[in-house]
C-alpha cells in the first residue's frame, strides 16, 4: 500500500523575517552549541522579541528553513544587502515548503504569463482546494489556519518584491540576483531558480 502524501503546514511559522534570519544565519555559521543557541535566543534575546515563546518559535522556523541550505547561502544571507538577503530568505522558505514552491510554479507563474495586474486573495484558498486532491491532510486544516497561511504567503511575496504591497497585491517584476542564481546553479537548486524567475 502506498504511503499517503501529506503537505507541511509550517507556513504559519512566520513570513521572511529577514532581520531575524540574518541573526540565525550567523549562529549557524558560528556552529553555535545548544547552550549558545539557548543563551542567544532566551537570555540575550538577539531576535528582540517581547515574548520568549515568540523568539523561540521564530528561531525554530527560520533554522528549519536555513538548515536545508549549504553554508554558502547562510553567508550570502548574513552579509548581503537587504534585497539579496530577502531573496535568499525566500529561497530558503521555498526550499523548506513544497506547498509554497508549487504555488510559485503554478499560480504565480500563470498570473505573470497571462499578464494579470494583481493576485487576488481567494486564489490561495482555491490553490489549497486543488492541492487537497494530492495532499489529503489539507482537508483537516482549520479554515483559520488556511487563511493565516495565505496571509503569510502574500506577505512573503510583498517582502521579496513580487507584490507591491499586501493591500493592493499588485504584481511587480522581480529579477533574481545573479550571485544568488549562480549559487543556486552551483548547488543543484534549479527548481528554486526557476520558481524565483517566474516574473521575468
Amino acid at each position: 500500500m502506498l504511503k499517503q502524501f501529506n503537505y507541511d503546514n509550517d507556513l504559519v511559522g512566520g513570513a521572511l523575517m529577514v532581520r531575524e534570519s540574518r541573526i540565525i544565519a550567523d549562529l549557524l555559521l558560528q556552529q553555535a552549541t545548544p547552550e549558545q543557541w539557548h543563551h542567544a535566543i532566551h537570555v540575550e534575546n538577539v531576535l528582540q522579541k517581547r515574548k520568549t515563546i515568540s523568539a523561540q518559535r521564530n528561531a525554530i522556523a527560520i533554522r528549519r528553513r536555513l538548515e536545508g541550505f549549504h553554508p554558502d547561502f547562510w553567508l550570502m544571507l548574513r552579509d548581503g544587502d537587504a534585497d539579496l538577503a530577502a531573496q535568499v530568505s525566500f529561497c530558503a522558505a521555498l526550499n523548506r515548503n513544497l506547498l509554497l514552491l508549487e504555488f510559485m510554479e503554478t499560480v504565480v507563474k500563470d498570473a505573470y504569463l497571462i499578464q494579470s495586474t494583481t493576485l487576488e486573495r481567494y486564489i490561495w484558498l482555491d490553490f489549497l482546494e486543488e492541492r487537497s486532491l494530492i495532499g489529503a491532510n489539507i482537508a483537516t486544516w482549520k479554515e483559520s489556519s488556511r487563511k493565516k497561511m495565505g496571509q503569510v504567503v502574500f506577505l512573503m511575496l510583498a517582502e521579496v518584491g513580487y507584490l507591491q504591497d499586501t493591500r493592493s497585491r499588485q504584481l511587480q517584476r522581480v529579477l533574481l540576483r545573479p550571485e544568488l542564481a549562480a549559487l543556486l546553479e552551483q548547488h543543484g537548486k534549479q527548481r528554486l531558480q526557476d520558481a524565483m524567475s517566474v516574473a521575468i
